[in-house]
């Protein structure tokens, strides 16, 4: 039942016209459905449900869905979920709060809502479901209509114009006399519930005319939520033994922390690790205090300036503070600490943080904070690679590159969870690869390939973050996603996703050979995009575009097209448009021609950064290697001399991926090693996940630098692809300065150990477990070749290479 024909529901909001609010008051409204089950043992009630803009659904009190997935204007999600264990014989209720988030002008930053959350000018609320009772026969109707009842909220606003955080919607102030607590089990006393009115339909019959919600059903999993309580105390305001209401414990402490009246509490809690989860506050009594919730990445010095954060120990208290947003509470002040009925507070959007601070300002009465917890939530990511190694201090690495990972994926990949949540191309690109590594789950990859896909513009260009209601041009980062349709045929071989997306593939590189010049390079861009290339401290100021942009064209951008063009040119040819195939690389060759003519000097013998420029850097020897404008013993060469000369501005941490896979390409592998120190250096620093770069030290949590993922499992361990859809499978091993390691890699055949150890006598002692019926080569690094047929265990003792059967 996916067609929009199929729909009987209605869409139902609290008025029928679209109301006009001023930016950043978003709606919010609660809708509630009561029936009655008669024969609890047969009951079942499936629904699909969706909203503009986010809901989260409760059946008897219990959440039981948050939506919907993150879309945009032609594509709203709704999702499917089986509601049948919620349900209790007698009355049952649905309940569900819907937020509507206001449209928002690009210029007026911080005050629509979260930047990645796509939103009409007209709230609405959609339920399809009936109850079905006695194996089908007796049925009720709960679809969105007339009969459910809603109520307008006037406690909740969004605080408008964030300071700490950008893109994530801002923070909420709350006034808890106004709530309507128990509204989900029909216990609440507030007035104002009336009947819903219906918006529209699902589709919309007259000439085609499209709704603002064109319905598709959620292509990616439900987002996990579990408990947790934080791991401890960091500082607390008051003397004595410390409370336990942070944790989830089997102790009783009923009582809570108690706030006298006049009194200012304080404390700092640890969850142990930066983390994303919806913070829960339970009290009772202390009628209108103040509470403050702050969430932050970190413990931090004053700040340099106010482009510069001042960070060093992440987890040190010591001469440090929290930075962060505040959610505001003013207690209501009905909870009963003897009953155990609790006022309740829980911010609607998730949180990230590693360490909060919670504050509490009594006011004539006694305040009792109970319990103070979290459900954290992300992605539900599978992690069934695993890593160990000679070198004790890559371990740690790993572990925090895999956390990182998990806090960049909801519903799309995000670049950070905390700041912005907005899903960038090429942090995608990388992030999509680790999981791959990981998990050999595709899901949120293929959805990331669709949503930038559907962000493309009239001139050919697509969205650098998408989904987005303010739009972003960062021309490199389509190259990048042109990448992602690449690997994600190398890795799981689906040649009609690689069909399906060709069409923007052409219009991409479309808009990069309008931009060529009379020298046959990608001229100097448009003053409306944004020129980037990478965050180095050499390029700053020049919000991270090569200096050489003042005087006319950069090179990496031609190396960039010409490196696309050749990505499509095989993947062209992988599908029968050999013609098409001929003609990208045919203006690959021109496009790299122009760049030796144009960008080499001979005085220093380096790639510039612009034609006739004499600035250079790292990042335009790689791109030539990748590329094949240098090839061969030049591109060694090349490699050499750029290594050679410090100071070149350097690729950030976060580009190091394409550092690794210039040494790769000239067979350098083993530099990469040495340039596992800076994640040395951070992980000494406390860190639980990797910055967005070390210089600003914006971000604590940013996916990209989750590059140990990839280098451990596809190089270390050395298993990669060897065709597309791992139909053979490559196990090439890099031992660098190690002496064993050992680990398990996903593919999307079956999981490959592999474990190789350098013998007394320097050979080296390689074991594998593979897929049955999948054929394997193994590379050694002294050049030896094995290859078997059939997959399966096999070993290498004394440098043999034996199969072993069992």
């Amino acid at each position: 039942m996916n067609s929009m024909t199929d729909w009987k529901a209605r869409w139902i909001w609290s008025s029928g016209e679209p109301v006009t609010l001023m930016e950043g008051k978003h709606e919010i409204v609660y809708f509630r459905r009561s029936f009655n089950v008669s024969d609890i043992g047969s009951a079942r009630l499936v629904c699909r449900i969706t909203a503009d803009s986010r809901y989260r659904l409760y059946v008897n009190g219990m959440s039981a869905s948050v939506g919907p997935c993150k879309g945009d204007r032609y594509t709203h999600y709704y999702e499917t979920v089986d509601l049948s264990t919620f349900l209790v014989a007698g009355l049952n209720t649905l309940a569900v709060k819907v937020v509507h988030y206001t449209l928002c002008e690009p210029f007026r930053l911080g005050v629509g809502g979260p930047a990645s959350v796509w939103r009409s000018n007209q709230g609405a609320f959609l339920f399809e479901g009936s109850l079905t009772q006695q194996n089908g026969c007796a049925t009720i109707s709960l679809s969105s209509d007339e009969q459910w009842e809603c109520l307008i909220d006037d406690a909740i606003v969004f605080e408008a114009g964030e300071q700490e955080t950008l893109y994530v919607g801002g923070t909420e102030r709350v006034i808890g006399r106004k709530l309507p607590f128990g509204w989900q089990m029909r216990k609440d006393t507030a007035m104002g519930w009336k009947p819903a009115v219906m918006v529209s339909d699902v589709m919309d019959m007259m000439f085609g005319q499209l709704t603002p919600w064109p319905l598709v059903p959620r292509t990616i999993p439900p987002l996990y939520e579990q408990e947790r309580g934080f791991a401890g105390i960091k500082r607390i305001s008051a003397a004595g033994a410390n409370p336990i209401f942070h944790q989830l414990s089997e102790h009783d402490d009923s009582q809570g922390r108690i706030v006298q009246p006049g009194e200012r509490f304080e404390v700092e809690l640890d969850a142990g690790e930066l983390l994303t989860g919806y913070l829960v506050l339970e009290l009772s009594g202390g009628k209108d205090a103040d509470i403050e919730i702050l969430c932050s990445e970190c413990y931090e010095k004053e700040p340099e300036s106010t482009i510069r954060r001042n960070k060093d120990i992440r987890d040190d208290p010591e001469g440090r503070r929290l930075y962060g947003e505040k959610d505001k509470y003013i207690a209501a002040g009905i909870g009963d600490a003897e009953t155990g009925e609790w006022e309740r507070y829980e911010p609607f959007e998730f949180r990230t943080f590693r360490f909060v601070k919670l504050t509490a300002q009594a006011k004539e009465e006694e305040l009792r904070l109970h319990r103070f917890y979290f459900r954290e939530t992300g992605y539900p990511l599978e992690v069934k690679a695993t890593f160990a190694c000679s070198d004790e201090s890559l371990m740690p690495l790993w572990d925090i590159s895999i956390n990182t990972l998990k806090r960049c994926m909801h519903e799309t990949y995000e670049d950070c969870p905390y700041y912005e949540q907005m899903q960038y191309i090429m942090d995608t690109r990388l992030q999509a690869l680790f999981t791959f590594q990981l998990s050999a789950d595709d899901r949120l990859a293929r959805k990331a390939i669709f949503d930038f896909h559907s962000s493309l513009m009239p001139d050919g260009m697509i969205q650098s973050r998408y989904p987005s209601v303010y739009p972003q041009v960062i021309p490199g980062f389509s190259v990048y996603w042109i990448m992602m349709i690449a690997d994600h045929y190398r890795y799981f071989g689906d040649l009609a996703l690689v069909r399906k997306y060709l069409p923007t593939v052409d219009a991409i590189l479309g808009w990069f050979e309008a931009q060529l010049n009379e020298d046959g390079l990608v001229g100097k861009l448009p003053g409306q995009v944004w020129s980037f290339v990478d965050w180095v401290e050499e390029w700053r100021h020049n919000q991270g575009v090569p200096i050489a942009n003042e005087s006319g064209p950069l090179t990496v951008y031609s190396l960039l097209y010409a490196s696309a063009l050749q990505v499509a040119a095989e993947l062209n040819a992988h599908t029968g448009r050999s013609s098409t195939a001929e003609e990208y690389r045919s203006r690959a060759e021109a496009v790299k021609y122009a760049v030796r003519q144009h960008c080499w000097s001979d005085e220093e013998q380096l790639f510039e950064d612009g034609p006739g420029t004499k600035l250079f850097s790292q990042h335009a020897q790689i791109w030539a290697v990748l590329s094949g404008t240098a090839q061969g013993e030049e591109a060694s060469l090349l490699i050499d001399r750029m290594l050679l000369h410090q100071s070149l501005p350097s690729v950030s941490y976060a580009m190091s991926f394409f550092l690794f896979r210039s040494l790769e390409k000239t067979g350098k592998y083993d530099r990469s090693f040495e340039h596992w120190d800076t994640w040395r250096r951070l992980a000494a620093q406390g860190l639980t996940t990797w910055v967005e770069d070390p210089v600003s030290q914006r971000s604590d949590c940013h996916g990209w630098g989750a590059v140990p993922i990839y280098e451990f499992t596809s190089h270390i361990l050395g298993v990669q692809p060897e065709d597309s859809g791992y139909r053979r499978i490559l196990i090439k091993p890099s031992t660098g300065n190690l002496a064993w390691a050992k680990g398990t890699v996903a593919t999307p055949v079956g999981e490959v150990r592999v474990a190789w150890r350098i013998t007394q006598d320097g050979s080296l002692d390689v074991s594998l477990r593979s897929p049955e019926g999948i054929p394997v080569r193994i590379e050694l690094p002294d050049g030896s070749l094995y290859e078997s047929v059939a997959g399966g265990e096999w070993h290498t003792p004394n440098g043999r290479f034996l199969m072993c059967k069992h």
